[in-house]
């Protein structure tokens, strides 16, 4: 071969070696359409588990059930952010909600879900949107036993209920050498401890004083034992799925003008309201 095919063979060479190297670099990446694709159906599908309540709940309005709560509230101005006007909510158990976000069944899952390092490594998160901070997990028992415990060593050898695959039943674990079981629902373990089956559950401050304010005969707070929750465990948040960049970062955007505007307060007294309506 003299130089002058050699030259040119070299040139067509490095030609074919750079589009291929564009083609592999352009597979590589997958365009973010997370956004575009909930503007194209209008909607957003939100998956929750409605028994979290003043987040997640059930009330029965003109014969119809429906889905109501905080976490529905601000899912409409997390819609708005994206000019989406309707929400659609996909009702399930709590342990199938980020199975059902990676099987792309719902596009964000808003169910007062806290950060874990478990969760975070197959979803991702927004900024905490909860109206207040809360660092502790506390204890539903029956109003007998209401000052029974005065340290978390008392629990030793004693039934606790968590719901499955929470922060709570982390806690439980833990933090105490008590039997903790789990149930996929708070409404089922309620169910245990008013039958006697349990002797306390562990939740969240909202579900202790949900219950607690419904029905005073049934449930009361242990008033000397809690279980710390710290750091950023002890924050509600969005899930989407990891590659859904565009998607978190207009959830984020939300969150952060309702927190600005004091709207975050406005929505959770909202739903407060509608819960104790919901109950006369």
């Amino acid at each position: 071969m003299n130089f002058k095919h050699l030259k040119k063979f070299m040139t067509v060479a490095a030609v074919l070696t750079l589009g291929l190297t564009t083609v592999l670099a352009g597979c590589g990446k997958q365009s973010d359409n997370s956004v575009k694709n909930i503007q194209n159906k209008k909607e957003l599908v939100v998956g929750t588990s409605a028994d979290f309540a003043p987040y997640d709940f059930t009330i029965v309005k003109n014969g119809k059930q429906q889905i109501v709560g905080y976490d529905m509230l601000l899912a409409h101005d997390i819609a708005k952010e994206m000019g989406v006007k309707k929400v659609k909510v996909v009702n399930m158990a709590f342990p199938s909600l980020i199975n059902e976000l990676q099987n792309k069944k719902v596009d964000v899952v808003m169910a007062g879900m806290a950060y874990t390092k478990q969760r975070a490594k197959v979803v991702s998160f927004s900024k905490p949107y909860e109206p207040h901070t809360g660092n502790y997990n506390y204890i539903i028992v029956s109003p007998k036993n209401k000052d029974k415990y005065k340290s978390i060593s008392d629990l030793k050898g004693q039934t606790l209920g968590a719901q499955q695959s929470t922060a709570q039943e982390k806690s439980a674990k833990n933090q105490s050498k008590a039997k903790v079981v789990t149930e996929s629902s708070l409404n089922t373990l309620a169910q245990e401890l008013k039958n006697g089956t349990i002797d306390g559950i562990v939740c969240s401050y909202d579900n202790a004083k949900a219950y607690t304010s419904e029905d005073p005969n049934s449930y009361a707070i242990a008033s000397n034992v809690k279980f710390k929750q710290g750091g950023k465990e002890a924050a509600t948040r969005v899930a989407v799925r990891k590659d859904d960049k565009a998607l978190l970062d207009k959830v984020n955007s939300a969150i952060s003008k309702d927190r600005k505007s004091g709207k975050l307060n406005q929505l959770y007294q909202q739903a407060l309201k509608l819960q104790i309506e919901n109950k006369k």
